[in-house]
Order: C-alpha cells, then sequence, then structure tokens
C-alpha cells in the first residue's frame, strides 16, 4: 500500500464525501474536478469579501480588541 492512501483509510468520511462528489457528477471525475474548482473559487470570493468587511469594521471602531 502506498503512504497516499493510508491517511484516506482512516478517514472514511472523507471517503464518502469523495464518493458522494463522484456520484453527484454521475462517475465523471473531470466534472467532478471541474464542480469542486468552481466551488473552491466561489468559497475563496466569499472568504475575501468577509476579509474586507471585517477590515472595515476594525479601521471604523466597531470592534474592540481583547486586551486581557
Amino acid at each position: 500500500m502506498s503512504s497516499v492512501s493510508q491517511p484516506n483509510q482512516r478517514g472514511n468520511g472523507l471517503e464518502a464525501a469523495v464518493d458522494q462528489a463522484i456520484a453527484v457528477c454521475g462517475g465523471d471525475l473531470r466534472a467532478t474536478v471541474r464542480a469542486l474548482i468552481v466551488a473552491n473559487n466561489l468559497l475563496e470570493s466569499e472568504i475575501a469579501e468577509l476579509k474586507k468587511a471585517v477590515s472595515h469594521a476594525y479601521t471604523r471602531g466597531r470592534f474592540r480588541t481583547y486586551t486581557g
């Protein structure tokens, strides 16, 4: 067995998620990878927007940092 497959054997939840993603795309691996890339790009865009919102809130003094 390769060392790459060993962590996946311990995480059955990960394997189930992989199987589910492939099944949703009708077994087409290229479509599955494409869908995951699109989803990842969407999440990265959302993170960028949230970072902007938090940054503006801090600069306007809406949030106070914890000083201990």
